[in-house]
């Protein structure tokens, strides 16, 4: 019992250092206020911007940063101690184009300006297997109509994710709002070398295969310029429908 308490005793302790440590951090914006629009001038270039949402420790950030030099990035996530991985890599290595904003994804258009972003990654995200949880799923309409917002038309989604619940999900979106589908593979590890680089990039949670699904998928889709279609409750049925018998075991 002791060595449990000494052992979450020293977890709290290490997340109360990351986020002393973050506060300094240079590539670090913790709710910030103004930024909408002025991404150009953090960066001190006008190159194309790509967020990665739910980034966790930011491992997409920083190897896209790495591959594209003439590229933005930013990871977006909320837990401050799991940003503080990726953001001292990248300082580490001195990639100046890769930034890490602390924030509710929901809030997400209160930092980006119409147009703003070229793409954005959703990689691993938290599945939300409960039916009553699924508008919490980041590619739910709802959210969509967010990422509209911000993304330049025509501007790409990327999903990566071990969860089946969560891939087919966002296939029956993209059917129902009538989204352009660019690639669909049920199994990335299939393809092996015939993979691109960037979708080699490996998270902490793709290690883990929480799904137990020993496969990971990957979705890229574009949204419309025209409104995101008032789905919701249609989709709503029809998860009841067809995951109210599924089982999974989490992402």
């Amino acid at each position: 019992m002791r060595r449990g308490l000494y052992f979450c005793a020293s977890m709290g302790h290490k997340k109360l250092i990351r986020f002393e440590a973050i506060k300094g951090f240079p590539n670090v914006l913790q709710y910030p206020t103004g930024m909408a629009g002025q991404w150009a001038d953090f960066f001190q270039n006008n190159h194309p911007l790509t967020l990665e949402l739910a980034c966790g420790k930011g491992e997409y950030t920083v190897g896209l940063a790495r591959m594209h030099p003439q590229r933005n990035f930013i990871g977006i996530d909320i837990k401050g101690n799991r940003l503080y991985v990726g953001a001292k890599q990248c300082l580490a290595e001195k990639l100046d184009n890769a930034a890490f904003l602390r924030t509710h994804i929901d809030k997400i258009t209160d930092y980006f300006a119409p147009g703003e972003v070229e793409e954005v990654w959703l990689t691993f995200p938290d599945p939300q297997l409960r039916i009553s949880r699924s508008k919490k799923r980041l590619t739910h309409p709802r959210f969509l109509r967010l990422y509209q917002q911000i993304l330049v038309p025509g501007g790409y989604i990327h999903l990566k994710t071990d969860s089946p619940r969560l891939y087919g999900f966002t296939k029956r979106v993209i059917e129902m709002c009538g989204l352009e589908l660019i690639t669909d593979c049920d199994d990335l590890y299939a393809l092996g070398e015939g993979a691109s680089a960037e979708l080699k990039i490996k998270t902490h949670y793709e290690g883990l295969d929480i799904a137990h699904s020993q496969r990971i998928h990957y979705l890229c889709f574009r949204l419309p310029q025209t409104p995101i279609p008032a789905i919701d409750k249609e989709l709503q049925e029809l998860i009841k429908l067809h995951e109210a018998d599924q089982t999974e075991g989490g992402s």
